[in-house]
């Protein structure tokens, strides 16, 4: 039977764990309590060997009668639970009193003392996330109320216009302010206008939503007066209210030249982030109502824990206030559920429900066993493919001077793209098994669907399945190379591959992953156009991944120049690896996926204006100057380029090392209670953060070979670089994982544990 700590530790919300009671500490106070009573017990009885038969018979009645007084006693109000209200007036605060059978011992005091905490703190939290859950359904049933109106309104409008002419266009087109350029004149036609902006404002205002100077006439620059309007929608706080349908839906609605009176595309957006809204909703409420019961769950076993160690049973007052406490009686939470579950299923499901509870409740797909066992079959197959390889290999004799730089020109690179991408996938397989283990909800900082995240399994799967075919493709290119097979037909294989990859990640179809095959394409379009596009999580991370991949991205232009070039039967290879184009190439390269993130914390400030994002910025520009500078000296070995060299990477490192501890992983604080690192931590073993910490400042100061050319062959010098790109790709998933642990941090540190969706009607401070 599993024991309830382990239990409550495995269903807590990890969000709100500081918000729970604390079982394990009152656990930690009971069996104090159980240790003061033995010395107590032991100086009461006598020695053996002076205990008498009349001493005997004495010591057990007077057991009998302590045992028959303290099953008498339970009647008998040994605590009293007293309830009062805070400073403030707004809560309720609970403190016991102890009669005198527990008064003398200070651990019994001690418990109660904080298990008045503990139902404070529950309590107390339970009625704020209450209230902002209570809130937000308010603003939510607003929120739908208005847009049900407006696609009423819509649908009456078009059922005037469409009957006498479908194709007719609606003659009353308004903007906002001073942009409207219909004629207003004293025409029957214009007053047709504005009797149907007449109509409109009217039923609008009949559901709730007001027009201020809707009647005021402006003047067009010919001279001719024209209409301004805008919207006022009442709140329930008069101090509040919500003063214009969202810039994206209020510019359709009373500025479209066209003649549509709102785009139907629009709606639809409004509608998709109510519903999701609401599911967000349903979510919290869900979460909280689990909150409820487990610490309703959790006061009661502990008070048993205590009924036992103390032989008395005085835990039944305290346990019928535990019950009568808000966090227990309440029933908004219940019926707030309700009228989500009603809502969604009448409005957003067409009254299927249960269509609907596959909104709300989404099923998570449970691990498949076939997957273990085809990642099994996978990893065997890749091992034994591997020695045939390098059987082949040696036999074959292509690492031979004569045959190593054709070899390493067509087939390298293609194959250490795969290579470098299979490992990449299988570090963050690692990492989604330790943020798993940890209780990182890493689908909730990503903001991933739980249905169709993808789990640590499927990466393995991906990267395992990739490497099989790619050193199946190696050796099938090794066996007709040995068949004497025409060079020119089988270096063709690599580009095949590669071709059926990409293929492969744009398919349409529903297999192999299709929702993170999309959703990493979305993700790699944010990037690129960073500018563009509001920056999220998820976005950035992907990019920070990409600055570690900057030989793949080299090796992929390497094989993309020879495939292009055989196809258009241009192909000249020393095209690929010299001349200008080249260099311009490599700059290029070099300096993507730093530019692409530094737009991005350009993109940040400009939304939040933290001014923390342009420092992020300068971390990345240092790293630019730093990969030019290793390109040009990669190209003119003299000591000015040697030292320029030396000096930029110096900075960018000492850079990258300071956002890295500091800034990404929280560490290095001097006040913490965990030295140097920072107060709250994950892991249990204090020694693996130090040990992380070298490990990546180890891994940071490769770049010291890229300046000491070391005089190798070069197959050898590929392999070196090829060994130096991988451990990047190692430290960038070892990154990966303190990253992730310091945002969950940051997040219980705000109780956030529902993602807040943004709504289509905006609420400002009315006047």
């Amino acid at each position: 039977m599993v024991k309830f700590s382990k239990e409550l530790e495995a269903q807590l919300i990890p969000e709100w764990k500081e918000a729970f009671v604390n079982y394990w500490q009152l656990k930690k106070q009971i069996k104090r309590i159980k240790l003061s009573r033995i010395p107590k017990q032991s100086h009461h009885a006598k020695p053996d060997f002076g205990l008498s038969i009349f001493d005997s018979f004495h010591f057990f009645l007077k057991n009998i009668a302590h045992n028959l007084s303290a099953s008498d006693r339970h009647d008998l109000n040994i605590i009293q639970v007293r309830k009062k209200s805070s400073k403030n007036g707004e809560e309720e605060i609970y403190e016991t009193e102890l009669a005198q059978l527990f008064s003398e011992e200070d651990e019994v005091r001690v418990f109660f003392m904080r298990l008045d905490e503990e139902l404070n703190k529950v309590n107390q939290f339970y009625r704020r996330q209450e209230s902002e859950f209570v809130e937000r359904g308010e603003s939510l049933n607003k929120q739908l109320q208005i847009l049900l109106d407006l696609k009423q309104i819509i649908s009456d409008r078009r059922r005037k216009t469409t009957p006498s002419n479908p194709f007719a266009t609606p003659q009353y087109s308004p903007t906002r302010d001073s942009d409207y350029s219909e004629n207003l004149g004293d025409s029957d036609e214009t007053n047709s206008e504005i009797s149907q902006t007449d109509e409109v404002m009217a039923r609008l205002e009949k559901n709730g939503v007001s027009f201020v100077n809707s009647a005021t006439m402006a003047k067009t620059k010919k001279g001719k007066p024209k209409m301004t309007m805008r919207i006022d929608v009442p709140a329930t706080n008069p101090t509040r209210a919500i003063t214009a349908i969202t810039s994206m839906l209020w510019e359709d609605l009373v500025n479209n030249p066209t003649g549509d009176f709102v785009h139907k595309r629009k709606i639809q957006c409004a509608e998709k982030m109510i519903r999701s809204a609401f599911v967000e909703l349903y979510k919290g409420l869900g979460l909280l109502k689990t909150y409820s019961s487990l610490n309703m769950v959790a006061f009661s076993k502990i008070l048993k824990k205590f009924d036992k160690v103390s032989c008395q049973k005085a835990s039944a007052n305290y346990l019928k206030e535990v019950k009568r406490s808000h966090f227990v009686s309440s029933d908004k939470v219940v019926r707030l559920m309700d009228e989500v579950e009603s809502i969604f299923t009448k409005h957003f499901a067409n009254n299927d429900r249960k269509k609907a509870m596959k909104f709300l409740r989404p099923q998570q797909h449970k691990d498949s066993h076939m997957v273990t066992f085809l990642v099994g079959l996978s990893t065997g197959c890749f091992v034994s493919l591997f020695c045939v390889y390098a059987i082949l290999a040696h036999l074959c004799g292509i690492f031979s001077p004569s045959n190593e730089t054709a070899y390493m020109e067509t087939v390298y690179p293609v194959f250490s793209v795969f290579a470098l991408l299979s490992l990449h996938l299988f570090m963050y397989g690692c990492n989604l098994f330790m943020w798993k283990n940890t209780r990182i909800n890493y689908n909730f900082i990503f903001e991933f669907s739980p249905s169709t995240a993808m789990k640590h399994r499927d990466a393995f799967l991906m990267s395992t399945t990739l490497m099989t075919t790619v050193i199946g493709a190696m050796v099938l290119h090794l066996l007709l190379r040995a068949a004497h097979f025409s060079p020119t037909q089988i270096d063709a294989i690599p580009g095949i591959l590669l071709l059926f990859f990409v293929a492969l990640l744009i398919c349409p179809f529903d297999i192999f992953y299709r929702p993170t095959r999309y959703c990493f394409i979305r993700v790699i379009r944010n990037i690129v156009c960073s500018p563009f596009y509001k920056v999220l999580l998820v976005d950035f991370f992907m990019a920070d991944q990409l600055t570690s991949q900057i030989p793949l991205l080299r090796h992929l232009e390497t094989a993309g120049c020879h495939i292009f070039g055989r196809v258009f039967k241009t192909h000249h290879p020393e095209t690929c690896h010299s001349g200008r184009l080249y260099m311009e190439i490599t700059y290029i390269i070099s300096f993507l996926p730093y530019y692409w993130r530094a737009l991005q914390c350009a993109r940040r400030w400009f939304d939040d204006g933290d001014v923390n994002h342009l420092a992020n910025m300068g971390k990345y520009v240092s790293a630019m100057v730093a990969a030019g500078a290793k390109v040009t000296y990669s190209r003119q070995h003299d000591h000015l380029w040697f030292v320029i060299v030396l000096i930029t990477s110096v900075v960018a490192t000492i850079y990258q090392l300071y956002w890295d501890f500091i800034k990404d992983w929280g560490f290095l604080n001097p006040k913490s209670i965990n030295p140097w690192l920072r107060d709250d931590l994950i892991l249990k073993n204090k020694s693996i953060y130090y040990m992380s910490i070298v490990v990546n400042i180890v891994l940071r100061v490769t770049w010291v070979q890229t300046i000491l050319h070391f005089k190798v062959g070069h197959i050898q010098s590929r392999l070196l670089d090829f060994l130096l790109a991988a451990l990047e790709v190692i430290r960038r998933g070892h990154w990966n994982f303190y990253r992730l642990e310091n945002e969950h941090l940051n997040n219980v540190g705000h109780y956030r544990a529902v993602k807040t969706v943004p709504l289509p009607f905006r609420e400002t401070e009315s006047d």
